[in-house]
């Protein structure tokens, strides 16, 4: 019998590629959702050092400082889903999907979901690769299974903006920003997930949107 756990969505983040690198960016949210497992900082697709394979990383529980950081963890009720839509009609087509289990980050797919929108089934035998997270300060652990490479775990975060400058902006204080401008998220951590899937697994189109989702587990 194949194994589903039902899932709801929490936060979500959207992004399209058509070539090179594309990303979005959610920092400093709600008290609600920030600091949350839930909480995803940064979504990035770009082509894989093989030009054949596509990367998918999703960084949540974005600003950790060095002294949190190896105390956050993954947590096993949070999935996290990346949504494909490869037909452009704004409808996952295919899942990627990432949940941690016993210290293992476990990756589903990419397979055709059994539902769309805010609910998620696991469906174990779409499960196609795990690697151990990797712990704070270690040199990164990856895994290779059925052709499909993971990493889990934290790293310094890379999304640069100068939220400073951008708030004089804003308020009318300054015209522009500053080169180089202050990295405000320098010194901080996210914990990352990151899967590098072939280009084969996702069709023929040359144009694939992608969105991010964390769900929650219902008990």
């Amino acid at each position: 019998m194949k194994k589903r756990k039902l899932l709801l969505t929490a936060i979500a983040v959207a992004v399209a590629i058509t070539g090179g690198i594309i990303y979005a960016a959610d920092h400093l949210d709600s008290p609600a959702v920030s600091n949350q497992t839930t909480d995803i900082t940064d979504v990035y697709v770009f082509r894989g050092e093989n030009t054949n394979n596509l990367v998918f990383v999703a960084n949540t529980q974005g600003l950790l400082t060095p002294a949190a950081t190896g105390a956050a963890k993954f947590d096993e009720k949070t999935l996290i889903e990346f949504n494909i839509d490869n037909n452009a009609d704004n409808v996952e087509d295919l899942v990627i999907q990432a949940i941690v289990k016993n210290g293992k980050m476990k990756v589903y797919g990419p397979y055709k979901p059994a539902a769309t929108g805010t609910r998620s089934t696991i469906e174990e035998s779409a499960f196609t690769a795990q690697v151990d997270v990797t712990p704070y300060g270690q040199n990164a652990i990856i895994a290779e299974q059925q052709g499909i490479k993971v990493f889990a775990g934290p790293r310094d975060d890379p999304f640069f903006f100068d939220l400073g400058q951008y708030l004089k902006i804003i308020g009318g204080e300054a015209n522009g920003f500053n080169k180089p401008g202050t990295d405000t998220f320098k010194g901080t951590n996210v914990l990352s997930i990151v899967v590098e899937v072939p280009k084969s697994r996702f069709g023929s189109s040359s144009t694939i949107n992608v969105w991010a989702e964390a769900k929650k587990a219902v008990m």
